[in-house]
């Protein structure tokens, strides 16, 4: 009497839509080997796909078929197709169970190995199955970027979103806060070119993002964040990207500034300062010694901490914290503005802006023109093409390049329309700005370190020593130069009389003002 391991397998998807069970499998195989007389040594249950032999089930049996060899005559299944999915592999496996004295046979596909004709059935039993399952792929493959073409993401979501379904059973992404915001301010802080990518990470992990270095730096490459689906390049059709049904979370132009400056055609500033709250100023002030930067550090005195910015060289400077702080915020009293000279301000602007905003068509145009010199110059490449000057892998070449930027250009004429504040906006976003200037010492006092050091920053584009700060010397950027001047000399006018500003006014030549951009965090 032969002995017979059955071998029942079944993958998941294959049990929901045809209805392969188990049950059903060992059912007919034990049916088979009681009419057959066969003796039944082990059933062997697989929930693993065929197309491979790597399986959990199967793997121990082979070990088990090597170490007792002799002990199994057959190996039985249903059809070849609960064997492999795949030819190559499964002739291997056939001829590794035949070194090991065991014939594999499918009972409902039955197949005499010794006449060399049924080798030819053998291998359409085989190749059947793997048609079946590269067909399924492609059009899955097929289905799926049909599917972005259209504008959904075919994937988990990415940082910042989360997947959703929607009515008829339709997948998509929706923004998940607060991640999405963080990334936006990420995006925009970025543009600004001011920070490096590591500095810009950590800021957005402290306001909450939850993601690794190099994930940030995928996303901040990831058109999905402006709405846009990137369709793979496929043989002779290259890689483009279409309009997503997704809720963009960044604008075209602010993503493309953030690539301007990952790929260096934007040159940025960095800055890389950790400090204390009562340690503000660290990264500001020098040493009026040596001339090199103080750092900031805390001394264990008798019942507390004392703090001190102080100087790492020779020379011992240093300077109590507290006190330094105190001078610096009693300092900013001379850069307000008082209600006269914020009036004056904002008319200054307001004029200004309308100037600037006469250039807008000019602007316009010059883009328009550009965009037009190249269309026109892909349409010349598209008729050397077909002349044969040149060849197809060249004319590829201008068109992408081309497309690329006419693209870039699109979104910043969008980008020219979207930031038209009328008169009134514009007004009301001077207020706030001006009610800023006008109690800058309340309004550093309350923010936190980053917005300290942008305060700080902004007063003063160069580095600046206590003594200087002592002696009302340190150099001021243009603005602030400007307002300084302005109350040093209404002071002189004991009545801060209008005659005294308009004199004042003939003599300073006020410098060009932009209104803030959406999310900006600069003080003017």
């Amino acid at each position: 009497m032969k002995t017979a391991d059955l071998y029942i397998r079944v993958s998941t998807d294959e049990q929901a839509d045809k209805g392969y069970s188990q049950r059903s499998q060992q059912e007919v195989l034990l049916k088979y080997c009681e009419i057959n007389r066969i003796q039944v040594r082990k059933i062997i249950f697989e929930d693993h796909s065929a197309k491979t032999f790597i399986r959990p089930e199967w793997t121990k049996l082979l070990n088990i078929l090597r170490q007792q060899k002799n002990k199994t005559d057959l190996v039985l299944f249903t059809k070849w197709d609960r064997f492999s999915r795949n030819a190559p592999d499964a002739y291997q496996m056939i001829a590794t169970l035949k070194k090991l004295g065991v014939e594999p046979q499918a009972i409902e596909q039955p197949l005499d190995m010794e006449v060399p004709e049924n080798k030819m059935m053998l291998a359409i039993y085989l190749t059947a199955p793997e048609i079946e399952n590269d067909r399924r792929a492609l059009n899955v493959f097929y289905g799926m970027r049909r599917a972005r073409k259209e504008g959904r993401w075919m994937a988990s979501a990415p940082i910042g979103y989360k997947n959703k379904t929607q009515e008829g059973g339709k997948k998509t992404i929706v923004p998940n806060e607060p991640t999405a915001s963080i990334l936006t301010w990420a995006f925009k802080e970025l543009s600004l070119g001011e920070h490096t990518i590591a500095e810009i990470w950590r800021q957005a992990k402290v306001k909450g993002l939850t993601c690794s270095k190099n994930n940030f730096w995928h996303a901040l490459r990831n058109p999905v964040y402006m709405g846009k689906i990137v369709i793979p390049k496929l043989k002779n059709e290259e890689s483009y990207t279409v309009d997503g049904l997704h809720e963009p979370i960044v604008t075209p132009a602010v993503f493309y500034e953030v690539q301007d400056v990952l790929d260096g055609r934007k040159r940025k500033t960095t800055t890389k300062i950790v400090a204390e709250e009562i340690l503000a100023l660290k990264g500001s002030i020098i040493c009026p010694r040596c001339g090199r930067m103080l750092t900031g550090s805390a001394s264990k005195g008798k019942t507390k901490y004392i703090h001190y910015y102080h100087c790492k060289s020779s020379c011992g400077y240093r300077k109590n914290a507290v006190q330094a702080n105190e001078l610096f915020i009693e300092h900013l009293q001379d850069y307000e503005l008082n209600e006269v000279t914020a009036s004056w301000f904002k008319k200054a602007i307001l004029d200004e802006y309308g100037k600037e905003h006469q250039q807008t068509g000019e602007t316009r145009k010059q883009y328009i023109g550009r965009i037009t010199a190249l269309n026109n110059k892909v349409t010349k490449a598209r008729e050397l093409l077909l002349n044969e000057d040149i060849d197809a892998s060249d004319f590829r070449a201008v068109k992408v390049e081309a497309e690329r930027e006419i693209s870039v250009l699109e979104c910043k004429i969008a980008e020219l329309h979207v930031n038209k504040m009328g008169i009134a906006e514009v007004e009301k976003t001077l207020d706030s700005a001006l009610l800023k200037l006008t109690d800058l010492q309340a309004m550093y006092s309350n923010s936190d370190n980053y917005q300290k050091r942008k305060i700080v920053s902004s007063i003063y584009p160069e580095k600046f020593t206590i003594e200087d700060l002592k002696g009302r010397t340190p150099k001021q950027s243009e603005i602030f130069n400007w307002i300084y001047l302005i109350n040093s000399k209404l002071d002189r006018n004991k009545k801060g009389t209008n005659d005294g500003f308009s004199r004042l006014s003939q003599e300073v030549n006020l410098m060009v003002f932009e209104p803030p951009r959406e999310g900006s965090q600069k003080l003017v």
